[in-house]
């Protein structure tokens, strides 16, 4: 086989450049362009090593999933984790990635066969210390500290380990490249051999990934388009629960959500967040409002509170948490001009209770209701959920799965929900209150 000609590539952006160059010409970073390790695909010309098969000859995946042990978790996997995919789980320092790869790789373990922990980041003895407090026997369960992938592999081979899990791919390394860890060299060269070996053997990979000021996982975009699974373990450091967020799933449903909880035992199953997020509600309060927003294919109940009060600066105020303050803005417009809510020389201040972020439209109804509940002094009705969006002209619009909203909330115990008219009378055929424009939801939910 012919020797393949030098490539080299930037450690900064992961541009391929055909020769040496002082800076790069995509990113314009200086002295970032290294030398890339030789490709193991054979050169042009080659024989392949496996010829084309016609679609319809290729053998159909018996689609076996193995439990992770954590129901939650296996619903946001799309049901169980896939033999020979890569899941990259990333998250902010301290927020429970290790601890959630200890106890997956724990139950993991007490499978047909084995499991191998690499430990590239901590030694041996801290991995045992988290175990204990964790209350994990560790039978069946290999810690590895090691940082060189081809040697963890190699042991994997040995073990006949059934699941890695690597901790982290920032802090293990190719020998074939000279960059230090953590470059985009060497994070890109190791998620692909971790790749060609989970395809190859059927094991399926855990792969821990630290995260930038950003919010995205450190290293080359790419690395997040190699592996087949993409979840992210998101919290406040107020607050004990922590949501496990997919935002890429080959094997099934994205954006899926899992409410989990820490304790001094380690991460636990939150079965109905939905009581998590109202447990402490003042219903009798006025400016708070209960919205239906849907993380994935789960619809969640949770608390909106607004505080408005007289302005004593020239510019009033509007802070939003776990809002966008851009649509808040919106919202305060509508709310003036369409509803005749004279909030222009008012300070508005939202909150969504929890630390939960409400991304989707549906939940403008339940801020528009907060912020008038709290202008006027009265509360809402105890148990109404509103779920809506807002358009400028202060109508009403319908958003998906209204009827799995309507249904959760009822589940939780709310007698009513205030929805847009809909479609052919959508929100009165579910037996909810139904209004047509902003205004006439107000005078419903603050009669």
């Amino acid at each position: 086989m012919p020797r393949q000609p030098p490539s080299y590539i930037c450690e900064a952006c992961g541009a391929r450049h055909r020769q040496w160059v002082g800076r790069c010409d995509v990113c314009t970073s200086w002295n970032s362009i290294v030398e890339a390790p030789p490709s193991p695909v054979s050169v042009g010309g080659d024989v392949p090593s496996a010829p084309a098969v016609e679609l319809a000859d290729v053998p159909a995946s018996s689609g076996e999933r193995r439990s992770t042990g954590m129901p939650e978790v296996d619903r946001v996997l799309g049901g169980g984790l896939v033999p020979g995919s890569l899941v990259l789980v990333g998250g902010d320092p301290g927020i429970g990635k290790s601890t959630l790869i200890l106890q997956i790789a724990a139950n993991l373990a007490a499978g047909p066969a084995p499991c191998l922990y690499l430990a590239a980041e901590e030694s041996a003895a801290q991995i045992r210390l988290r175990a204990e407090r964790l209350g994990i026997a560790g039978r069946a369960l290999f810690v590895y500290p090691e940082t060189e992938v081809e040697a963890a592999l190699g042991e994997a081979r040995r073990l006949r380990a059934g699941v890695i899990a690597v901790d982290s791919i920032q802090t293990v390394r190719v020998p074939a490249l000279d960059s230090a860890p953590g470059t985009v060299s060497q994070v890109r060269e190791a998620a692909m051999t971790l790749l060609r070996y989970a395809k190859a053997n059927r094991t399926p990979v855990f792969v821990v990934g630290h995260v930038t000021k950003d919010g995205t996982v450190a290293g080359p975009r790419t690395l997040e388009h190699l592996v087949d699974t993409v979840l992210y373990l998101e919290g406040e450091e107020h607050y004990a629960h922590r949501l496990l967020r997919c935002v890429k799933n080959r094997f099934g449903p994205a954006y899926e959500v899992a409410v989990l909880e820490m304790r001094s035992d380690g991460l636990r199953e939150v079965a109905n967040p939905s009581a998590l997020f109202l447990a402490e509600r003042d219903a009798a309060a006025p400016g708070s409002a209960v919205a239906v927003p849907m993380e994935g294919t789960r619809p969640v109940l949770v608390e909106v509170q607004a505080l408005v009060a007289p302005t004593s600066y020239s510019l009033p105020r509007r802070l939003a948490s776990g809002f966008d303050p851009n649509r808040l803005n919106m919202l305060l417009a509508v709310l003036t001009r369409r509803a005749g809510l004279p909030l222009a020389d008012h300070d508005v201040y939202v909150n969504v209770v929890g630390g939960l972020r409400l991304r989707e439209p549906a939940a403008d109804l339940a801020v528009a209701l907060a912020v008038a509940s709290s202008f006027r002094g009265i509360a809402p009705g105890v148990r109404v959920a509103a779920i809506g969006e807002v358009g400028l002209a202060g109508e009403l619009r319908s958003v998906p799965a209204t009827t799995q909203r309507v249904e959760e909330a009822r589940r939780v115990g709310f007698d009513q929900c205030l929805l847009p008219v809909g479609p052919k009378g959508q929100g009165a055929a579910l037996g909810a209150f139904a209004a047509e424009n902003l205004m006439q939801a107000i005078e419903m939910a603050l009669a």
